[in-house]
């Protein structure tokens, strides 16, 4: 029994859950790298997405100049196009935001009114008479509920001040580690083999191939693919007119990039605005958005990134309803590709344990 497979499964089962039991009674000890790894997470992750987008145009610069040379001039190129991005689109972006934060107050204003004038529809008028729901109610909650978001503004001013501190400590750090992983980036993949056995270590080179091209082609794709849905929003937006379509399309451009779900967050505000201004600004934005949905599910995604993930829609559907729960909004971005690089290394994985029993590998 004790040289049983499920003997043995169960035994690392428990010594597991004892180590993580007797980690608990001493987390003072591991609280200082907990505090460093939330310091550090977010400069190594933005660090590692540009990494992905930056490296093919410093891999070809460096065919022609060293590569330190290389990765300073894209990061001036960069910097340039940043710069020019401002120049150019800053003013609207800023006109526009400071517009619309302006307006919030005569949106809720309109949302009261629009609740009062279905107040005396008399289809809802019967309904209130059941006793089941008032709109009285309703309208009260959703003043003070905007009326508790507005002085909550100052009370969570520390949070605003932390907020802006971390962003700082991210621009300060980013840079430096961005520099570092195009420079020395492809050197890791050797290091990581030095722990496997000489005839292993070309699988291993293949596993670590495998993973970087799964995460290469989801990130450069995904980005591609929203930077081309938030042109179509602005086009639609500025064809019928709608307010704010610099900024709204941003917004959309910004959340496809989670999968499903993110093309309707975007649509959202889009919605919101229109409905302010007339049913038929309504109506056009939500069918002007279908059709671009579809254009990027037939047409732009699978030319840009194919089929490179090849995972199934329902397990994204299930990732992304677990990522949210258990991570928020970085749970969402970060879901897809994590599971992608997952089933990489899993996969590869079992091949190196077949080849290490001398079994033959596929």
């Amino acid at each position: 029994m004790p040289q049983s497979k499920y003997f043995k499964i169960g035994l690392g089962i428990a010594l597991f859950l004892l180590i993580v039991y007797l980690a608990s009674l001493v987390s003072f000890i591991f609280q200082p790298i907990a505090v460093l790894f939330q310091t550090l997470f977010a400069p190594i992750v933005i660090a590692g997405v540009f990494y992905y987008l930056l490296r093919p145009f410093v891999n070809l610069l460096s065919k022609k100049i060293p590569r330190g040379l290389s990765i300073l001039l894209v990061f001036l190129l960069l910097i340039g196009l940043i710069t020019t991005s401002v120049l150019l689109i800053g003013p609207e972006i800023q006109k526009q935001t400071r517009s619309l934060i302006d307006n919030v107050p005569s949106f809720v204003e309109q949302g009261e009114e629009m609740l009062l004038t279905l107040q005396e529809n008399e289809y809802v008028q019967s309904f209130q008479q059941s006793g089941q729901h008032s709109l009285d109610d309703m309208i009260e909650n959703f003043s003070s509920n905007i009326e508790g978001y507005v002085a909550s503004i100052g009370s969570n001013l520390v949070k605003v001040i932390g907020a802006v501190a971390s962003f700082v400590i991210v621009l300060v750090i980013f840079p430096f580690v961005l520099f570092y992983l195009l420079k020395e980036g492809d050197k890791a993949p050797a290091f990581m083999l030095k722990f496997l056995p000489e005839k292993q270590q070309h699988e291993g080179r293949r596993i670590l191939g495998d993973m970087d091209k799964a995460l290469s082609s989801y990130l450069q794709g995904q980005i591609l693919v929203s930077i081309c849905v938030g042109i179509l929003c602005l086009i639609l937006y500025l064809s019928i007119g709608l307010e704010y379509a610099l900024v709204l399309a941003i917004i959309a451009m910004l959340t496809n990039v989670i999968p499903f779900i993110g093309p309707w967050i975007g649509t959202a505000p889009a919605v919101i605005v229109a409905l302010f201004d007339s049913p038929f600004m309504v109506l056009a934005v939500i069918i002007g958005v279908l059709v671009i949905q579809q254009i990027e599910s037939n047409l732009i995604s699978p030319q840009i990134m194919g089929r490179q993930l090849n995972v199934h829609p329902v397990t994204i559907i299930f990732l992304l309803l677990f990522a949210s729960q258990f991570a928020g909004l970085v749970g969402l971005l970060l879901a897809v590709p994590s599971y992608a690089v997952g089933k990489v290394i899993v996969s590869h994985t079992y091949r190196l344990i077949k080849l290490r029993r001398g079994k033959p590998v596929h």
